[in-house]
């Protein structure tokens, strides 16, 4: 494990990158972020938009090697929790409990009992959090995010950092609160060390099924379907939630599962559509991009599969720079 680690100026590490969807938001708040991702093709699509990169594990370093900065930033490999897996993680709360107590305890901590070792990196987060707090280097702000299964781990920790002496907040937010025009839940947590911190206010209103973009609080903002974002297709929602891959055969008519797919049917069988001049209804890599929120020409590395793979995995920006800036303090 490097004990030290040449990098460029910085403000905030990221733990499990991807191709950049806290470390765009993080930009646009005049952040720099240094990014950590194993994965190959995430990292070329970063190195191409100019975000800091080292490809590497984060098991494979001492948190101490990189110097002090005022931010940490964590969204931890979601596939073992999430409602689409087989839910070892989920069967696996208690053991990631206990494992959290572990660390908290300054004792080592063994991935190795679970079934899918991703399911032991959301333990991660905690482990540099503590490392630089016990080298005397705390992280001033802290903000995760994972599946909305994980929001019980993210309450567990806050118990931990807030007798670190950091003020704490947890949640789950939806992307369509924040002008993506996509439904995502995940769950969050932000902390600051110094002063209070709270989860970032919504700026649109949500989406709810038979509920028109004028009606709610008149104080948010409308909601955008997916026709607002690409000029065609859903015009009385946005889009399903973005997965992580395509499905082959006749369903290749959208990245994701089943369940999208029937709500999207559903809404053009309705009537509720604007189409494309094709007759089909599925998007390409670089509307998936902007329905996540991601700026026009953000240059995708690897195959189609990866290229999809990494779109569906990340935090969309529009969501990740409203909670940066309330964990940063960034207006």
């Amino acid at each position: 494990m490097p004990s030290t680690f040449a990098e460029p100026a910085y403000d905030a590490v990221d733990l499990f990158a991807g191709p950049g969807g806290w470390d765009v938001a993080a930009r646009q708040l005049g952040i720099t972020a240094y990014g950590i991702e194993k994965d190959h093709a995430a990292c070329e699509t970063r190195r191409a938009a100019g975000l800091l990169t080292v490809e590497a594990d984060v098991r494979d370093f001492d948190p101490v090697a990189f110097r002090t900065v005022p931010g940490f930033i964590a969204s931890p490999p979601c596939q073992t929790f999430s409602a689409a897996g087989r839910g070892e993680g989920r069967k696996a709360l208690d053991d990631v409990y206990r494992l959290a107590k572990t660390l908290e305890a300054r004792q080592t901590v063994d991935y190795s009992i679970f079934t899918d070792e991703r399911t032991g990196l959301v333990l991660e987060p905690l482990r540099w959090v503590l490392a630089a707090t016990d080298a005397g280097t705390p992280y001033e702000w802290l903000a995760f995010e994972q599946v909305p299964a994980v929001l019980p781990v993210w309450e567990y920790m806050a118990e931990t950092f807030r007798r670190e002496g950091y003020t704490v907040a947890t949640g789950k937010l939806s992307s369509e609160e924040y002008g993506v025009p996509q439904v995502r839940k995940r769950a969050f947590l932000v902390a600051r060390l110094h002063g209070g911190v709270a989860l970032p206010a919504p700026t649109h209103r949500p989406y709810k099924k038979n509920v028109a973009q004028a009606d709610g609080d008149p104080a948010l903002l409308p909601w955008r379907s997916m026709a607002d974002a690409l000029g065609w297709g859903l015009t009385h929602r946005p889009y399903p939630t973005i997965a992580s891959g395509i499905t082959g055969g006749p369903d290749r008519e959208k990245v994701g599962g089943s369940g999208a797919r029937k709500q999207i049917y559903a809404e053009k069988d309705a009537g509720r559509w604007v189409d494309n001049g094709t007759g089909i209804a599925r998007i390409s890599m670089d509307e998936a991009a902007v329905l996540q929120s991601f700026p026009p020409g953000h240059p995708w590395q690897g195959n189609q599969t990866k290229i999809f793979q990494q779109i569906g995995n990340a935090v969309p920006p529009a969501l990740a720079r409203a909670v940066l800036a309330a964990a940063s303090g960034i207006a």
